[in-house]
């Protein structure tokens, strides 16, 4: 680990002044440490936003919920808001990684977390992420690499929470000092690498993630989040769903299925999405959702499993969000 100083701070704006040279981060902490002992991050400073008071807590207003981004994700898992109506977020939260963990770990860091690739994490391995012309992953290890939309880079996006808030329709806001707010909608956050390789998302050096929207959910919304890996405790997810059902008495009149692990970025299938949307939610249409789920994918040399995965793990959470089933025992968390 090299040596840095460290700027430690209490407001947003004592925070913003010292973004310049190469600084980094601090929120909770949790993937950064990894990275700095790694040596994927050799920062000269560390600007810590732990003791920024103004960047916690949850609010609710009569459009939505406002989330600051030092809330732990134990505190949005806990909270009987969220838990009751943002179901798909309290699960993402309560069920990443470990209690310990998600008593430290923010909402904003677990949404900035790095790309998990173990190639990318390495200081041993310059790849196409770090300015080179060449991804390892291809020809290498890569079971637990993408399945779809990789293009030159099938590294998968690790954030549960963004699961959770793309399927909410979230967005967030970032704040610097030049330019002051601006708000990115989850759906538009995170870079695709086709379109940068050298970019994970759209924040800029000069700015922080101080808080989290979502709007209120639409009347007759049930939600869920499940996620699956090789341990059924506290793993990162092979696949993970994210389930949003607006329902009219027993048909749905709008699904978003929201993804993770299967590609570098977040993403909704539109394809799993028209299977259920203007039907009942059975077991038969929550099949059929999982199988459309995979149009598309192309699957590496270690990973086809995820396709079969996938379909099994959105089928059973369409059917929890719908409360024809209990949360799954086998799943990791």
């Amino acid at each position: 680990m090299n040596s840095f100083s460290l700027a430690d701070c209490s407001t947003v704006e004592a925070a913003l002044s010292q973004l310049k040279d190469g600084a980094v981060v601090k929120a909770g902490g949790v993937d950064l440490l990894d990275r700095l002992k790694n040596g994927t991050d050799t920062p000269a400073r560390l600007v810590n936003i732990r003791n920024i008071s103004e960047l916690r807590g949850i609010q609710a207003t009569p459009e939505g919920l406002t989330i600051g981004a030092l809330t732990t994700l134990a505190e949005v898992a806990d909270d009987p808001t969220i838990r009751s109506q943002y179901t798909v977020l309290s699960d993402a939260c309560g069920h990443a990684a470990t209690p310990h963990i998600r008593n430290m770990a923010t909402l904003g860091g677990n949404l900035l977390q790095e790309l998990q690739c173990w190639y990318f994490r390495s200081a041993d391995f310059q790849c196409l992420r770090k300015g080179k012309d060449v991804c390892f992953a291809f020809s290498g290890l890569n079971q637990y690499h993408a399945i779809m939309d990789y293009g030159g880079c099938p590294s998968v996006a690790p954030s549960s929470g963004a699961v959770a808030l793309l399927a909410l329709d979230a967005s967030v806001e970032l704040t610097s000092a030049a330019k002051g707010k601006r708000t990115v909608a989850i759906k538009d956050f995170y870079i695709r690498p086709d379109a940068n390789p050298h970019k994970f998302h759209v924040m800029e050096a000069d700015e922080l993630l101080t808080a989290i929207h979502i709007p209120k959910p639409a009347p007759g919304t049930r939600s869920a989040y499940q996620k699956y890996g090789e341990k059924e405790s506290h793993d990162w997810a092979n696949a993970d769903a994210g389930i949003v059902l607006e329902m009219d008495g027993n048909i749905c009149r709008r699904a978003v299925v929201a993804m993770g692990a299967a590609s570098p970025v977040v993403r909704r299938s539109s394809e799993a999405e028209a299977a259920l949307t203007g039907k009942p939610i059975t077991p038969e249409t929550a099949r059929t959702a999982g199988r459309a789920s995979m149009t598309n994918a192309m699957p590496l040399s270690m990973n086809a499993y995820k396709v079969q995965l996938f379909p099994v793990a959105i089928y059973r959470t369409i059917l929890l969000a719908a409360g024809q089933m209990d949360r799954d025992p086998s799943a990791a968390g």
